[in-house]
């Protein structure tokens, strides 16, 4: 006969097996950080808009140069509950208080070189 003592440890492991393979159930929020921006944002940029102008489409960039105001970043990072992380950056250069150029993971729209006035 098998002895109390192996079932109990039979049953243990059993159960430390079972609640092992439940460790991929247990939920994981997601951790967004930044400014979210979509490529259809972006595409509203024109050459020459103002500060306030770029402000208004794409909202206030998450870091400011203290040293260099005509240059904003714009970061937006997911740390995703299940390891897919992801990564987008934009960089936004003005001069005289103009849009004069950007730069990143997003494509420039083809009438970027258009300004709105014209």
């Amino acid at each position: 006969m098998v002895s109390m003592k192996a079932v109990v440890k039979i049953v243990l492991l059993a159960a430390a097996l079972s609640l092992s393979a439940c460790s991929s159930w247990v939920y994981r929020i997601d951790i967004p950080q930044g400014n979210f921006l979509e490529q259809k944002d972006v595409d509203k940029l024109r050459i020459a808009m103002t500060k306030e102008q770029v402000v208004f489409v794409l909202g206030n960039p998450v870091a400011a140069n203290p040293f260099d105001h005509d240059t904003w970043h714009y970061f937006y990072a997911l740390k995703g509950g299940r390891g897919n992380n992801f990564e987008k950056r934009l960089v936004v250069e003005f001069k005289d208080d103009r849009l004069v150029n950007i730069s990143g993971d997003f494509d420039k729209h083809p009438d970027f070189d258009k300004p709105l006035d014209i």
